[in-house]
């Protein structure tokens, strides 16, 4: 079992910055890609960013790129979204997750992932 835990949100007025934190523990990570999902009420939970199991490739959502950047610690078992130059769009309750397949690959899809963590909640005010 893993239990996931996301840290760091918080209200930001726009154009700021934030850095999410997820720690993983129960069962070491570092084996799996991780991503970063978000959710706002109503909609469907929508893929933000992955990172394979050494970190060397990452991916990300077109909304996204160029102002977030995902990265892990293996030495902490954690993985980090630095969201930069935020949107009053990006609200949302963020989530990581861990795909738990030995692929070197960043699915984009929810139900590729197995285990989440129970969110943190991003508000960009205008």
């Amino acid at each position: 079992q893993v239990r996931l835990v996301e840290s760091g949100g918080g209200l930001v007025q726009a154009g700021h910055s934030l850095t999410l934190s997820c720690e993983a523990s129960g069962r070491p990570v570092h084996s799996f890609t991780m991503g970063w999902f978000r959710q706002t009420p109503g909609a469907e939970r929508e893929f933000v960013a992955g990172i394979t199991w050494n970190g060397g490739r990452t991916d990300y959502a077109d909304a996204v790129k160029g102002r977030f950047t995902i990265s892990r610690d293996h030495t902490k078992n954690m993985v980090f979204l630095q969201m930069n130059s935020l949107k009053p769009e990006d609200t949302a309750n963020y989530y990581c997750a861990v795909n738990w397949k030995p692929i070197v690959a960043i699915p984009i899809a929810p139900n590729e992932y197995a285990y989440w963590g129970q969110g943190t909640q991003v508000t960009v005010s205008s």
